[in-house]
């Protein structure tokens, strides 16, 4: 058994569930909608102030889906209800960030700097503390979409593991390497 896809769903105040005839949920809350749209097979229901996902059959494929299906719910929840956030700092000598509307600028120790658009559905902020890293923050209401956003500015540079420079998300820990040890006989 999905013990993730047994679970019920509750429903902040506020947030409403709207599921469609061939399998289209819609979740609107305070921030704003999202849609989803669920396979067939999977049912999906509103039962008073829960939502519940069952699936028809014990196969492996039913079960998968299960699971998956009311973990997106779940965030689609949250996302409208609280929202989503996730912070990047960037990590070495003259690493910067700064934005235009939703333009992103980064100077990552290139010979250029990397302009990045990003979708409106996202809101923008970059910070540059005195004395501390870059810290670009990301918020919005749909988790994948942040996440993808996240891991493409992350993946523009990666930390590297001898002396931790890079682009991470605030609080990572980062496994660092032994240099060389070269001695003289």
């Amino acid at each position: 058994m999905s013990r993730i896809g047994k679970k019920p769903i509750n429903l902040p105040s506020g947030v409403t569930v709207d599921v469609s005839a061939h399998g289209t949920v819609t979740v609107k809350g305070p921030k704003g909608t999202l849609t989803q749209d669920v396979n067939p097979d999977i049912q999906v229901k509103v039962e008073g102030n829960d939502i519940v996902v069952t699936r028809p059959t014990e196969s492996k494929r039913h079960k998968s889906m299960h699971g998956l299906y009311r973990a997106l719910i779940n965030n689609m929840v949250i996302g409208v209800s609280t929202g989503y956030k996730k912070d990047l700092e960037l990590v070495g000598v003259g690493y910067k960030a700064s934005n235009q509307g939703q333009v992103l600028e980064l100077s990552l120790g290139y010979s250029h700097s990397i302009f990045m658009a990003l979708p409106s559905e996202i809101s923008l902020k970059t910070e540059t503390p005195k004395g501390k890293n870059p810290v670009i923050t990301l918020e919005g209401i749909d988790k994948e979409l942040i996440g993808q956003i996240a891991a493409k500015i992350k993946s523009l540079r990666k930390v590297e593991p001898y002396k931790g420079k890079g682009v991470r998300f605030v609080g990572e820990q980062v496994r660092r390497k032994a240099g060389k040890t070269a001695g003289k006989k």
